[in-house]
């Protein structure tokens, strides 16, 4: 963990320098393939890191941690882009940013981290496999389909192509060798600490495009459109929020871009000793930059771990680091943008790919399974339910599981029954009375002899939802009519403000009607 003393401005202009210059070299290719896997044109991911660093970074809530184009947004914006058209994206993502700086004015930022932790990681990891599958097309210079399930099944007359087509040969040699070197020496890194400043994607991009451009390769490159041209402002598109998918997908990016960013936030404060997160403001500072970008039709923006990650480990100590970032970042964009035609989509596709598997938690997923089975099991649900169907019905999928996984837990029941032949059976019903666990009870009670005195005692109950009452009511009265010996109740002696009472019963001294206890 990096420790912390407030600096005075020299010595964090020392760290923050060559720790912006890190965090630029992470951002660079990152910001570039992002865009293009989102269908957009690649610049548009340069002016997202742009106001990431600019505007993001001066504004308060926390204080290391980087934004701009995040690869757990891909698919979201790809989707929307192919539906709805990049000044569609525009508006989407300016409604976006003014909701989330709405949240964070009314303190809403905290509420964020109470979203099961499995749903977020299931969401990000159905991304990363969304992610995997469609950059493999890339990777073999195809067509990637649009559907998520129809990246799956079409894989197989994805390999099929590719022993049959040459020109995919080589496509696939360019991302593999760009995978290589890039693992490789992300592995160097860790054994010289002089390389550390050279992030593995960069190298591996800049070797892959040199031996494209030297080699003449029959392979594809990015398409430059220049910045002007790419960015399609979203103003007079407001007609759009008339249509129920646009409003659903504002929803979705809302959701996904706030949690990505909240929990990165969260992971960034371990890594140092620093000032902690205001979790409302950076909520507001993430608003600020979506506004800004969805005016400019840029891609959306949130905080990015890998990008933070990079900045702590580099020794920033201010937020002069995230902020310089940006600024190299435009100096790139106006000083030298016909770099970015030189490297080809392969590799930009293993550059995504490496991310995608980032995404992934397969070396948590074991233990989580040993320790919280039912964790697991959202997890996988929803990656499963976001590859098979959509983003939004993922994330609802892996919200209701998550809420049925709480609600069954805390509804503990006991149903105890003690009958010595003679006297009254007695029952006991302690816990959580929910619908959930309605099965337990009426199996309990209607295994009982139907022309035997019951005594029911209900005082250990400390809540009773609406089905439990009533089913406990109709099986009090068809006992009672049956057996014509009516049951005791002990309900709670707080009626007036328990839901524990069954009306229409006997009460503890034999009197119909008045509960005792």
């Amino acid at each position: 963990m990096t420790t912390y003393a407030r600096p005075t401005w020299r010595v964090a202009l020392r760290a923050d320098l060559p720790a912006s210059l890190v965090v630029f070299l992470v951002a660079l290719p990152l910001c570039v393939g992002i865009a293009v896997a989102s269908g957009v044109p690649a610049e548009l991911g340069l002016v997202t890191g742009v106001v990431g660093g600019l505007l993001v970074g001066l504004m308060p809530g926390s204080s290391l941690q980087v934004s701009g184009p995040a690869a757990g947004m891909t698919v979201l914006v790809a989707e929307a882009v192919d539906r709805y058209g990049l000044a569609g994206l525009g508006t989407i993502v300016l409604v976006c940013g003014l909701l989330q700086i709405g949240l964070g004015l009314l303190r809403l930022g905290q509420w964020f981290r109470a979203i099961s932790v499995a749903v977020v990681q299931g969401m990000l990891a159905g991304i990363g496999l969304l992610i995997v599958a469609g950059q493999l097309y890339v990777l073999a210079g195809a067509s990637t389909p649009h559907s998520g399930p129809g990246k799956f099944t079409g894989l197989p007359g994805l390999a099929a192509d590719l022993v049959a087509s040459s020109a995919a040969q080589i496509a696939l040699t360019v991302g593999v060798a760009t995978l290589g070197i890039m693992t490789q020496w992300d592995a160097l890194r860790r054994r010289v600490p002089r390389l550390r400043m050279v992030p593995g994607a960069l190298v591996a991009v800049v070797v892959a495009a040199a031996l494209t451009a030297l080699l003449d390769l029959p392979v594809q490159t990015i398409q430059v459109e220049g910045l002007l041209a790419a960015m399609q402002p979203s103003l007079g598109h407001w007609r759009d929020l008339t249509d129920l998918g646009v409003l659903a997908t504002i929803a979705t990016f809302t959701l996904v871009a706030s949690a990505e960013s909240l929990f990165s936030a969260a992971a960034v404060d371990r890594m140092h000793t620093g000032p902690r997160t205001d979790f409302d403001k950076e909520l507001v500072a993430q608003g600020a930059g979506n506004t800004v970008c969805g005016l400019v039709g840029a891609l959306p923006m949130t905080a990015v771990i890998v990008r933070s990650s990079a900045n702590v480990q580099a020794g920033a100590r201010t937020k002069a680091s995230r902020v310089l970032h940006g600024l190299w970042l435009l100096l790139f964009v106006a000083a030298v943008p016909g770099l970015i035609g030189l490297i080809p989509l392969p590799a930009l596709a293993a550059v995504l790919i490496h991310a995608g598997v980032k995404l992934m938690p397969v070396r948590e997923l074991p233990a989580l399974w040993r320790e919280h089975r039912g964790e697991a099991v959202i997890l996988v649900v929803t990656a499963v339910a976001i590859g098979t169907t959509d983003m939004f019905t993922g994330v609802l999928v892996g919200l209701g599981l998550a809420v049925v996984k709480v609600a069954w837990e805390t509804s503990h029941i006991r149903v105890t029954v003690h009958d010595d032949g003679s006297a009254p059976i007695e029952v006991t019903i302690t816990g959580n009375a929910t619908f959930l666990r309605l099965p337990t009870i009426l199996t309990a009670l209607n295994d009982l002899p139907a022309d035997r005195r019951v005594r029911l005692d209900l005082r250990g109950l400390r809540h009773v939802d609406h089905a439990c009452r009533t089913a406990l009511d109709q099986w009090v009265e068809t006992h009672n009519t049956q057996a014509e010996v009516p049951v005791q109740v002990i309900a709670p002696a707080e009626t007036a403000s328990s839901e524990a009472v069954v009306e229409g019963t006997a009460g503890g001294d034999g009197e119909a009607g008045r509960p005792t206890g």
